[in-house]
């Protein structure tokens, strides 16, 4: 497994395929964050793909001084501000854009990454009977009516979901999960 280090030299000596690693590792990262910034509606995906581009595009003038995390996530905010100012966007300005996040809240983009893979794994039914318990805080009742089967239903569902999480998530991303649910 490479770091962030070596895989930004090779894109620099023209290598695609450390390109599509950097990619891969921070894509969906990186469009979290641009939709948490300028909310769910707004093109985020395509902001995050261009930042890929411009990447390659200027990869022997750019020089990376932080780390490669900090400054692929600078170029989100600073590709929000420009689309921001293109389309003359009136609910939200590049001032409210927050600055970049430090070290530790980018790790919070890591945790939120690691779930939302893992959540996307579970069976539907389950993922939504999850959802609704830890993040809507739904009591199993309620889940029941909602999607018109059994309490008991809702309870194995549950303890599946949390099984698997359990297993497919670390130990200290699991931990941070039944720390932030709602209930």
């Amino acid at each position: 497994m490479y770091d962030d280090w070596e895989i930004w030299e090779q894109i620099r000596q023209g290598d695609t395929q450390a390109l599509k690693m950097l990619h891969n590792r921070y894509f969906s990262q990186m469009n979290l964050y641009a939709r948490k910034i300028a909310g769910d509606h707004y093109p985020a995906e395509e902001i995050v793909s261009d930042c890929f581009i411009k990447l390659w595009t200027r990869r022997k003038a750019i020089l990376i001084e932080r780390s490669v995390k900090s400054y692929l996530f600078l170029m989100v905010r600073n590709g929000l501000i420009d689309d921001l100012r293109k389309k003359k966007v009136k609910w939200v300005s590049p001032e409210t854009i927050p600055e970049l996040p430090d070290g530790e809240r980018l790790e919070e983009f890591d945790f939120y990454d690691k779930l939302h893979q893992a959540l996307e794994k579970l069976p539907a039914q389950r993922r939504c009977i999850l959802e609704m318990a830890a993040f809507d805080s739904f009591t199993y009742a309620q889940i029941a009516e909602q999607l018109h089967i059994s309490v008991n239903t809702v309870k194995t569902q549950m303890g599946r979901a949390y099984r698997f999480l359990k297993e497919e998530l670390d130990p200290k991303t699991f931990q941070l999960f039944l720390l932030f649910r709602k209930f």
